[in-house]
């Protein structure tokens, strides 16, 4: 009886996962275009389905753990060699699992590209205020001493 609410379960949150990975990879675009207005529909959808998927995620752990197995891969295969649908259940936690993996491989390439965006603007913001001011070159080819900091106005 748990074996079929697990797979069960398992199959329910490929569509949520699904959804996920589609986010993601919308995120990744809107990082690149820096549409704002878009980033907050994304930001909202992804919440969501994370919050989601962690809730089935811990009831999963739940179902496991009533039985008196880990909450991990072992936990299923164990769960798996004495149900009938065993092999069913490994292949739909495997699905899950390389979705949940995809997922998590983008989303740190968004928060990288995230970084790499606060850095560039952190740097710009200081060369607007005055505060870093790139190294320039006189007529004479020798560095040219560091301007005055100057209201942004007149950046």
């Amino acid at each position: 009886m748990q074996d079929t609410t697990l797979l069960q379960m398992i199959t329910d949150d490929m569509v949520p996962t699904r959804q996920l990975l589609e986010v993601l990879q919308a995120e990744s675009l809107v990082l690149h275009g820096r549409d704002m207005n878009e980033m907050e529909h994304i930001l909202a959808q992804k919440q969501a389905l994370v919050i989601q998927l962690e809730q089935h995620g811990r009831k999963r752990s739940q179902v496991l753990t009533a039985l008196g197995l880990p909450a991990n891969r072992k936990g299923l295969q164990e769960l798996a060699s004495h149900s009938s649908v065993g092999e069913q259940l490994l292949a739909a936690g495997d699905e899950l699992n390389a979705l949940i993996t995809e997922c998590q491989a983008i989303n740190e390439q968004n928060g990288s590209l995230i970084q790499l965006q606060q850095v560039n603007t952190a740097h710009q913001l200081r060369i607007l205020n005055g505060v870093d001011t790139p190294t320039l070159y006189d007529n004479r080819g020798s560095t040219a001493g560091r301007a005055k900091p100057r209201p942004l106005s007149q950046a």
